[in-house]
């Protein structure tokens, strides 16, 4: 009978034995498995993810974000003391014949009045008028002209970018067409059409929308040269879909978000620059009361009566502060 020396044979003096476990008998009698071979294709390379695996539609995944940014960026702290401070100014310039008590152009036998004089809570002016009745009759007024204005100005803007994007000769014509109009300093412009349609709403709304133009244009011909270089409408064009239903359809909602950035910033603008064609004289008419000719109404008699420009200095401020919050809220919502 052999001996367990003849089972394990030893070697020479430092040898190591051929099939040996350092863990102990258990792992004797399974022999450790062959290393793989490395692969001298493969080999120093790290491994790197795949691509992430498209959605129902076709498309890649994109970041998470809310089904419903606006709401999203209007429940912030910035989005809600904007709407706050803009939705207080609205409903008091709405609510103007209810909450005023005495009509914007009413005089009475009280000059200069100050804060807080029985029937007149914010005075009244030189001429007597009721400048809360002024105040709240202003915002009215402002409301109209920028509610018109605006959209006029992002319409006509929108319109020269889409056909901007749709040959590059035509993209070199509106690029041209909107240096002009920026070549003109806001003053000058709104001297000249004021000084060929004479003072009034129409030549203020004019002013507006023309400044706005090239903001609105500039905004959508950019938002469309990136979206153009987008995976997604690649996808669409060699689906089959043709150049406008992929405008329609794909680029324009993606480039739809910056816009709404740019309204609000553009309502904020227009508040100024209504108040500075009117504190110029070349706004709307007087007596019409508008903010900005309320104002500069004060400028005279602040040495004699500073609080008479308290009302519509305030009103001003907060509503381009609360527009100002808004667009800011909007802008951080959209480049998450």
């Amino acid at each position: 009978m052999s001996s367990t020396a003849d089972l394990h044979p030893t070697g020479p003096a430092g040898a190591e034995p051929a099939a040996s476990d350092p863990t102990g008998p258990a792992g004797a009698d399974q022999a450790a498995p062959a290393p793989a071979e490395a692969d001298p294709a493969t080999t120093g390379l790290t491994a790197v993810p795949g691509p992430q695996p498209p959605t129902a539609a076709g498309r890649p995944r994109r970041p998470a974000r809310s089904r419903h940014p606006y709401r999203s960026a209007l429940s912030t702290v910035r989005g809600r003391a904007g709407l706050v401070l803009v939705g207080a100014v609205v409903l008091a310039g709405l609510l103007a014949p209810l909450i005023a008590g005495h009509g914007p152009t009413d005089q009475s036998g009280q000059s200069l009045a100050g804060l807080g004089t029985p029937g007149h809570p914010l005075g009244t002016d030189d001429l007597g008028r009721d400048l809360l009745s002024r105040v709240l009759y202003g915002i009215r007024a402002d409301l109209g002209i920028i509610a018109l204005a605006v959209p006029a100005g992002a319409v006509l803007g929108c319109l020269f970018a889409l056909v901007a994007a749709a040959h590059p000769v035509a993209d070199t014509v509106v690029q041209r067409v909107f240096d002009l109009v920026l070549a003109f300093p806001g003053l000058i412009l709104a001297l000249a059409i004021t000084a060929i349609l004479g003072p009034g709403r129409l030549p203020v709304i004019l002013v507006i929308a023309l400044a706005e133009v090239p903001a609105f244009g500039r905004l959508l011909r950019g938002s469309i040269l990136v979206q153009r270089e987008q995976e997604y409408v690649t996808a669409a064009r060699v689906g089959g879909s043709s150049g406008r239903r992929v405008l329609v359809r794909h680029i324009l909602p993606n480039a739809a978000d910056p816009l709404i950035v740019q309204v609000a910033v553009s309502l904020s603008v227009a508040v100024f620059i209504e108040g500075a064609m009117s504190f110029l004289g070349v706004g709307v008419r007087p007596p019409a009361p508008t903010l900005g000719a309320v104002l500069s109404q004060s400028m005279p008699y602040l040495a004699q009566a500073p609080d008479f420009a308290a009302g519509p200095l305030i009103t001003v401020t907060a509503l381009v502060l609360g527009l100002s919050l808004i667009a800011e809220a909007l802008n951080r919502e959209i480049r998450r």
